[in-house]
């Protein structure tokens, strides 16, 4: 029988971060596809071996939970060298889009392919069968609309396969992947769990358990912002709103080119200005190190002042909160002007994580502590059930 593997995947505007097993293996993949076709050119398979299959993503999806079943993607970094690469667009809802099952279905994969699950997976003529127990999560909006609902039931009622075409190491595998549970979390609870617990869900932050406070995650596409009281996140109050950074950081990208004749390929090349150590807010044109400030500091703080104003409105319905939080990749990218704004402004008690990857891994290490302690209480369920055959599954682990 083949065994199931706990996976928890944030499935990010900006890229999938994902943990497997008991956290020992970990990936980020950018969020980023393209279709492609079976044949892509390379310079003889010997010299593709040599490469790293995430730089090379070649797949052909199959799953009835797709709107367009069986299509061929490049996929993460493969595909931001594709004219016809895309994101996912501001506006979107991300249970509803293939692009998020392309991108959940092949981290998936690249995982069950690895060497190190020979024994977890069984395998027959290049066909993986691989199980898994997921804990995943969405936008607050989506939730609180019941579309986790849906999303959960697509992946539990079918089986899905990867094909990996002209993809490093793995050209000709197939994975069948399966879901023995799926949890859908609601991104706000999520982060609030991993603010206060550790992995196995001890208390590691006893001055926030029992505080008022608010989490605003600021997305690619959607903000969350989730009012935590009595150690629980208030349904009624917690907003979701349809504004994250993608839409300004297409804006950027537009006024480069335009003005600068720039091409940047995709939004996370604008991140890496706004947000790298040296020559931040600088591109080469032509061979010349320039300046494109003016555009970044404009665009950035006109959001800057829609998410304040979310913070504010959110905050005087609230009013005894004590401390607002800001996570996600979008308020590494906002955090010097609303720092600026909060200090000419109201004076909230505003704080950020000042560990880029902390950050922007919030939600994956989140979903990974829930999942993991579901999966501990489900086993103990099942061995006070039938002993003698909870042994036998231990016996057969090890």
């Amino acid at each position: 029988m083949t065994k199931s593997r706990i996976a928890a995947i944030d499935v990010g505007n900006d890229s999938v971060k994902a943990l497997f097993g008991k956290a020992d293996f970990e990936l980020n993949i950018p969020n980023v596809i393209a279709r492609d076709t079976e044949d892509r050119p390379v310079i003889g398979i010997e010299e593709l071996n040599d490469k790293d299959p995430l730089e090379g993503i070649h797949i052909r999806v199959h799953s009835p939970a797709l709107n367009d079943n069986n299509a061929i993607y490049r996929v993460g970094n493969l595909a931001t060298k594709s004219d016809n690469a895309t994101e996912l667009d501001p506006g979107s809802s991300k249970s509803e889009e293939d692009q998020t099952l392309v991108m959940l279905f092949a981290t998936l994969a690249l995982d069950a392919v690895r060497a190190e699950n020979g024994e977890l997976f069984k395998k027959s003529n290049q066909v993986i069968d691989a199980n898994y127990t997921l804990g995943t999560g969405l936008p607050l909006r989506e939730v609180k609309e019941g579309k986790d609902v849906g999303y959960r039931s697509q992946l539990l009622s079918s089986v899905h396969q990867v094909e990996f075409l002209v993809t490093p190491k793995y050209q000709g595998l197939k994975v069948n992947i399966r879901f023995d549970q799926v949890k859908v979390y609601p991104e706000g609870f999520a982060a609030y769990i991993n603010l206060v617990m550790d992995k196995d869900l001890n208390i590691i932050n006893r001055d926030l358990v029992d505080k008022r406070i608010l989490i605003q995650d600021i997305g690619g596409l959607s903000t969350d912002i989730a009012v935590i009281k009595n150690r629980n996140v208030d349904d009624d109050k917690a907003q979701g709103f349809n504004l994250g950074v993608s839409e300004s950081l297409e804006a950027i990208r537009e006024e480069i080119r335009t003005k600068h004749g720039v091409e940047l390929d995709t939004r996370r090349d604008v991140v890496e200005v706004i947000t790298k150590k040296q020559d931040r807010n600088h591109i080469m044109v032509k061979g010349s190190r320039t300046s494109v400030h003016d555009i970044t500091d404009r665009i950035l703080f006109e959001l800057a002042k829609k998410q304040y104003r979310h913070l504010r409105n959110v905050w005087q319905k609230n009013s005894q909160t004590e401390i607002c939080y800001f996570v996600g990749g979008g308020a590494m990218v906002l955090k010097e002007y609303l720092k600026t704004l909060n200090n000419n402004l109201d004076g909230y008690n505003i704080a950020f994580f000042e560990d880029e990857k902390e950050s922007i891994w919030m939600m994956a290490n989140a979903y990974y502590k829930l999942i993991a302690d579901f999966d501990r209480k489900n086993n103990q369920v099942a061995a006070a059930k039938d002993p003698q055959s909870h042994q036998e599954k231990k016996a057969a682990k090890k």
